[in-house]
């Protein structure tokens, strides 16, 4: 099947994939750009109390989500999950701006932890819609056709704002947010699944599954080291995706003009990308393309680092984002296919529930490494991105120690 020729695509797949635009949207919004400002330069908080929630919504998504994943791996159900989730993270959404700055803040780390425990779901979904054969053409699709999600999120910012306002804008967002969310519920169908009665016995299940997992990922060869290396690969990416416009900004010189175009660049060149990057997946594997990925990501943080440090032209910097964009696409779509080679079938909820905890620790981790280095040391942000550089050169060392076991790849 070629997932890419519109007359044959399985709608199975385009409305798995429309639930990426819904999360980038939110993701674009409200995590990364129109709460934010509101909260920041509008209602006039600090940076660090902005940053404590978002880390606190963060924390608790990654003590629950192996817990939540197992619980769906105890009826082999992800969709009724998947729709609550989303529905609290709309519900939520619609609220924001609403009673005060500190019960907004509230509201955003409840709407933000729904989000982002629904990719707990939505991503073990994965090995429904797709086969080994286009599991990453699938996973890629997915990613390329989110991106439209971000477009959407600047765009909207840009015609609207200035008309219904922030909290206006925070309302059609969620309104939005939950139309793309509608056609998973609807044309993608759990396999298997069993009835699921929430009492205390299954959660009790659920809780010694999750302890299980933890402690027995050793039995599955080279999962555990992925999930270590997950760790410092996704610190570095998400921690420079937070960082990256005041980044630009401060120490590269760039407009806040420019770095919305800088961000749109990188967008597009991520979402193209993904096409290639899904079609080189299922030829070469997820681990040998991961690590190809890993090399690129060393380079755009070399570059990062000298743009600033030895007042490279401004040139460099476009050509940077084009390959963090490229870099960023290849990330995802690679990691998640090279999870589910590692992950035997009962357990892939409880893993995706540990893929996804431990990319919520970088996303806690991360920014506080950050400051410490480039703040508290007084060393600058340069030195943290050197730091990030460091984390991915870890990141690839313990990647190449898993042996690979994709299905078209020799041992």
């Amino acid at each position: 099947m070629n997932i890419y020729s519109i007359k044959r695509i399985n709608p199975r797949i385009l409305s798995w994939a429309l639930y990426d635009v819904a999360n980038t949207l939110f993701s674009m919004n409200i995590v990364s750009l129109y709460f934010a400002l509101w909260a920041v330069n509008v209602i006039g908080i600090d940076d660090a109390l902005y940053g404590n929630v978002n880390a606190f919504s963060m924390l608790m998504v990654f003590i629950l989500a192996p817990f939540l994943g197992a619980l769906s791996d105890q009826s082999n159900r992800r969709i009724p999950f998947l729709a609550i989730t989303a529905f609290l993270c709309s519900v939520f959404t619609l609220f924001l701006g609403v009673g005060g700055i500190f019960v907004s803040l509230m509201v955003f780390a409840a709407a933000n932890f729904m989000a982002q425990s629904g990719l707990i779901f939505y991503d073990s979904l994965l090995p429904t819609v797709s086969n080994a054969r286009n599991v990453g053409k699938v996973g890629s699709f997915g990613i390329g056709i989110g991106y439209i999600g971000s477009f959407l999120g600047i765009a909207m910012g840009i015609w609207l704002l200035e008309i219904i306002g922030y909290v206006g804008l925070f309302r059609l967002t969620a309104v939005i947010y939950f139309i793309f969310t509608i056609p998973c519920f609807l044309f993608v169908r759990d396999v298997g699944g069993r009835p699921l009665k929430l009492n205390f016995n299954v959660m009790k299940k659920a809780w010694l599954q999750t302890m299980e997992t933890i402690a027995n990922t050793s039995r599955f060869p080279g999962l555990r080291t992925f999930l270590i290396s997950r760790v410092f690969y996704a610190d570095a990416v998400n921690t420079l995706l937070i960082f990256i416009g005041i980044y630009v900004t401060n120490d590269i010189g760039l407009s806040q003009t420019q770095v919305q175009g800088a961000l749109l660049v990188a967008i597009a060149s991520s979402m193209f990308s993904c096409l290639v990057w899904g079609a080189i997946v299922d030829r070469y594997g997820p681990k040998r393309i991961l690590k190809s990925v890993l090399l690129l990501w060393m380079l755009v943080l070399v570059l990062m680092f000298a743009i600033p440090v030895l007042n490279l032209p401004i040139a460099v910097f476009w050509v940077t984002m084009n390959l963090g964009g490229i870099a960023l696409g290849g990330t995802w779509s690679s990691d998640r296919p090279f999870l589910l080679i590692l992950s035997p079938d009962q357990y892939v909820g409880g893993f995706f529930g540990l893929y996804s905890m431990v990319g919520r620790f970088s996303s806690v981790g991360g920014p506080f490494i950050w400051g410490f280095v480039s703040h508290t040391l007084n060393l600058g942000r340069p030195a943290s991105v050197l730091v990030l550089l460091v984390f991915v050169i870890i990141s690839f060392a313990l990647l190449s120690r898993i042996k690979d076991r994709s299905p078209l790849i020799p041992n």
